[in-house]
């Protein structure tokens, strides 16, 4: 089964899970715009959505599904998000796409986390995929040395600026045994909005995709 076809069918699955007349939180990425697609299909059975991206609020606009801001959804019961990297701990890395700040804010604000990946993204431990720290510009190499101390390998995301008016820094970490002590180091570092560390909040349920079908892990 191809990676589209598996993304598709994880879309799919996912809009088993939305509540209806429920405000939904949705991601962002390519897995997350075949959902909202989906989501198109069935927006009578919702009130909107509540984007994690500005790419996502345009393809939300483009399905006729209503964008509510964030400071107007007085509850959202679920989540809708893709991964990097997860692991059998729901732990994740997110924020390939840049939105990574927007992401942990909806997901923190939703009370449950659906994570959809296919199989290319599961793995035993995260690191392979870099991390990604949204940063103020001015503090930009100042927090770079302080990522080499925690034993990263910073790499400055050129002609990048996120939806917050930041920049980003990938931090390549190979293994990362204890993600949730190294996303709370990287957050104590001063001039760091956020990072693509996942863990402190992971997902609450797990949507994988592989060459059977969907499955949830």
């Amino acid at each position: 089964m191809e990676q589209e076809e598996k993304q598709k069918r994880l879309a799919e699955a996912a809009i088993d899970y939305i509540e209806e007349d429920a405000i939904i939180g949705v991601g962002s990425g390519r897995t997350v715009g075949h959902f909202i697609r989906a989501l198109g299909r069935v927006r009578h059975r919702i009130r909107g959505a509540v984007a994690s991206s500005l790419d996502s609020e345009a393809r939300l606009a483009e399905c006729r599904i209503p964008v509510i801001p964030l400071n107007s959804a007085d509850a959202i019961p679920v989540y809708i998000d893709g991964a990097d990297e997860a692991t059998r701990h729901h732990t994740l890395i997110k924020g390939g796409g840049g939105a990574l700040t927007r992401e942990k804010v909806v997901a923190a604000a939703s009370r449950r986390f659906i994570c959809i990946i296919d199989d290319s993204k599961w793995v035993d431990v995260l690191g392979a995929f870099p991390v990604a720290v949204e940063v103020l510009p001015f503090a930009r190499s100042y927090v770079a040395r302080q990522v080499v101390a925690l034993g990263g390998q910073p790499r400055y995301r050129e002609g990048f600026t996120s939806d917050n008016g930041q920049e980003i820094l990938d931090v390549a970490f190979q293994r990362i045994l204890e993600p949730d002590k190294l996303e709370t180091r990287l957050n104590a570092i001063p001039g760091v909005l956020c990072n693509g560390l996942f863990a402190l909040r992971p997902a609450d349920i797990l949507l994988l995709a592989d060459g059977r079908g969907v499955r949830e892990v």
